[in-house]
């Protein structure tokens, strides 16, 4: 049953993640110059980014955590404090997406190595927060709830991460 769950809810998932930001891209990209290519990709980060698909997200964590009524009362509130956190993390990791954007043509060693730190920061500061929140979720729920939680949310993450590193030219 729950096997059952998890694979309809990846295969749910990835078809999203994988297929919306293309259909943007693909609708905003059909006559376009490179500058415009870029901006219409950049655009499509921080649109994955920002809405980090969260009508799917809370919909596949609903399916696949189970909650009974009393869990569900107290992961929910913990959860939007989480969403507001990483979503501040986020807007860190768009900011580095625009710049690298921006400087892409004549990208110097300094600027790629101001970045390549900047995301290192950024990936070490979301799994910080993970962390932090993992005991939180593990005191209101129980800790093999928790980790379920983590793992969908790896998941998640990790789809979202290879969707976006996927769509970025490598530095040249």
């Amino acid at each position: 049953m729950i096997r059952t769950a998890l694979l309809k809810a990846g295969i749910a998932m990835t078809l999203a993640l994988c297929l919306s930001p293309r259909l943007v891209l693909a609708q905003a990209t059909r006559v376009a110059t490179p500058d415009d290519t870029r901006e219409a990709n950049l655009r499509a980060y921080v649109e994955l980014l920002r809405s980090d698909l969260r009508s799917q997200r809370i919909a596949i964590i609903t399916e696949l955590m189970q909650f009974t009524e009393a869990e569900d009362a107290k992961f929910w509130p913990v959860y939007r404090e989480y969403e507001a956190e990483l979503a501040k993390v986020n807007d860190e990791r768009i900011a580095l997406i625009k710049e690298y954007a921006a400087n892409y043509e004549k990208l110097t060693d300094e600027v790629a190595d101001r970045l390549a730190r900047g995301a290192l920061d950024v990936e070490g500061r979301r799994n910080g927060l993970k962390a932090r929140y993992y005991d939180r979720f593990k005191s209101a729920l129980s800790p093999k709830a928790a980790a379920r939680f983590l793992q969908v949310e790896n998941q998640i993450l990790l789809i979202l991460d290879l969707q976006i590193a996927a769509s970025l030219p490598i530095v040249q």
